[in-house]
């Protein structure tokens, strides 16, 4: 299948961000970042400084209460990460291995839900760490990652080339194309081009907008899931859509799938499980376990 287009509508703000390195060996992953940038035209200039203490967590605390700008670190290892109010996360995909390898529609709910085969064309509009995205391309199918945040691109990125390292995963990076864009213009460039020419039609459109804070939990009982360092620092990063945005969204991705001429499209959306229906729309169908619930979307 062709890779999708990789092309930028809007202009995003320079980010200028404070990379913390280890070691001074660590200069030829310092270019491999530069050349992440400048490849995939991503609005950030990277400030790089050596590190003369250990990122020992009170210096990470000390780094974060100190420095105006965003900021990296990249560990002994050369696995990057973001300093989120004193935490360091990171994609750590290698982590995600088992869940990966094992991953099935027996024992994942966002494969029941997307219904995907080796031979699917998949966008996961609103990537954030990735995680998801890894399972939706453990069936063999394509996934086009959509990123916002430009600090987000340059952590999948980065975890990308990292995770290419590894004959293991190999296959599957080659299968995930990440693009650092918004979804909401990058539908309306898609459907503009899949009018024209529709032979990389989309089956499944995933979304996992970002939501409040108290939506993890049901008002009446207090139960729920707990939000993770993940998700704390995406907070930091991006706001859930407003009621408007979130019915753009949905109605785009939407627009999007309906080229699907097998007319067997479908958008999928990732909620809290006592999070209220995107846009308000019923759902096709829905799938859900304790903690989330994955509403389809059926065009």
């Amino acid at each position: 299948m062709t890779a999708l287009p990789q092309t930028h509508s809007k202009t995003y703000a320079v980010v200028h961000c404070q990379l913390f390195y280890v070691n001074d060996s660590q200069q030829a992953q310092i270019e491999h970042l530069l050349s992440l940038i400048d490849e995939h035209e991503l609005p950030i200039v990277l400030d790089t400084q050596l590190s003369t203490e250990k990122l020992t967590q009170k210096r990470r605390q000390q780094l974060s209460e100190t420095t105006s700008k965003p900021i990296l670190l990249l560990d002994e290892k050369d696995k990057l990460s973001w300093l989120s109010d004193g935490l360091s996360v990171a994609p750590e995909w290698d982590k995600l291995q088992r869940r990966v390898v094992s991953a099935g529609r027996k024992s994942e709910l966002l494969l029941q839900a997307a219904k995907i085969t080796a031979d699917s064309q998949v966008i996961d509009a609103t990537a954030g760490f990735g995680h998801d995205s890894l399972i939706l391309g453990s069936t063999g199918a394509r996934v086009t990652m959509l990123e916002q945040q430009p600090l987000m691109a340059l952590l999948l990125l980065a975890e990308q080339q990292r995770m290419s390292a590894s004959p293991n995963w190999q296959k599957l990076m080659g299968r995930l194309q990440i693009i650092n864009t918004d979804a909401l213009s990058y539908f309306v460039r898609l459907d503009t081009e899949l009018a024209v020419d529709d032979t990389t039609a989309i089956d499944v459109v995933y979304l996992d907008p970002m939501f409040p804070e108290d939506s993890y939990q049901d008002t009446k009982t207090g139960k729920g899931a707990k939000v993770g360092k993940h998700m704390q620092a995406l907070h930091r990063l991006a706001h859930p859509p407003t009621p408007d945005e979130e019915r753009q969204l949905l109605n785009g991705a939407q627009t999007v799938v309906s080229r699907n001429l097998s007319g067997q499209g479908r958008v999928v959306v990732k909620r809290p499980q006592f999070a209220p229906l995107l846009a308000e729309q019923p759902a096709s169908e829905s799938w859900h376990n304790e903690a989330v619930r994955f509403d389809g979307y059926f065009v």
